[in-house]
């Protein structure tokens, strides 16, 4: 396939290397030195564009290949309060986005073990559950958007939690957010490393705790390739979900 890849940072060129070996071509790279060459001529001719770039730029590049007929695989996260807005308008285009905040499958696995598992301890409020998520110091947001996630499927399943909260935050410091209906999120930002995410439920005598560790960027890499090859002649917003039914 022809894809351009809209974003050549570590990931970008981790996701080149892997679909070069794969046998697909990439006409087309994006990065900050040369944002003009990102319009409708260039595009005409590409498959699908794999969009890795900062929250701020995502919502913008998602729209521009929607425009154009391109089909967009995104993994930028830290812009999930547009995250709606852009799915209405890849539908009202007849487009196609797949999203997901982590491509990994073993994450993905997690999400599916997350959501039982914040189901079954529901039963038993003697646990408390927080979340712990190590990343590079060169992640931009904070949480991470597989966190946030993961955060977000526990409060849908846990009837005394109603939001997610950043601990060490100003909110949390000053107390005016710290409530027993929060669950608290800490994220570091250390060295090299490529993701660790863990739940922790933890009593007075016990703990449960599910954890993910990425060894390297090409266990994402493989799932965006993945998610390149499913979206394929398909229209619409898809995500990890519909490639794994899990």
């Amino acid at each position: 396939m022809n894809i351009a890849l809209i974003g050549y940072g570590k990931m970008g060129k981790t996701i080149e290397a892997l679909g070069m070996n794969q046998g697909h071509h990439f006409p087309l790279i994006i990065d900050e030195e040369n944002p003009g060459d990102f319009n409708a001529g260039n595009l005409k001719n590409i498959d699908v564009a794999i969009e890795f770039t900062a929250p701020g730029a995502a919502p913008q590049n998602i729209i521009k290949c929607i425009d154009q007929g391109v089909p967009v695989v995104s993994g930028t996260t830290g812009w999930n309060d547009r995250l709606n807005e852009i799915e209405t308008y890849c539908r009202k285009k007849n487009g196609t986005l797949f999203y997901a905040s982590n491509f990994s499958i073993g994450v993905n696995i997690l999400f599916a073990m997350n959501r039982k598992l914040a189901r079954i301890m529901n039963r038993f409020p003697a646990y408390q559950v927080t979340m712990e998520e190590t990343h590079h110091i060169h992640k931009l947001d904070a949480p991470s958007g597989t966190a946030i996630s993961l955060a977000e499927q526990i409060i849908s399943e846990t009837d005394h939690l109603g939001r997610w909260e950043l601990s060490g935050s100003e909110e949390e410091a000053d107390g005016s957010n710290n409530t027993t209906d929060s669950l608290k999120i800490e994220a570091i930002r250390e060295g090299e490393v490529k993701g660790i995410h863990q739940v922790k439920y933890e009593s007075d005598v016990d703990y449960i705790s599910l954890d993910h560790h990425a060894k390297s960027r090409d266990a994402f890499a493989a799932g965006v390739l993945l998610a390149v090859q499913f979206i394929d002649n398909k229209k619409g917003v898809l995500g990890m979900n519909d490639l794994l039914k899990l």
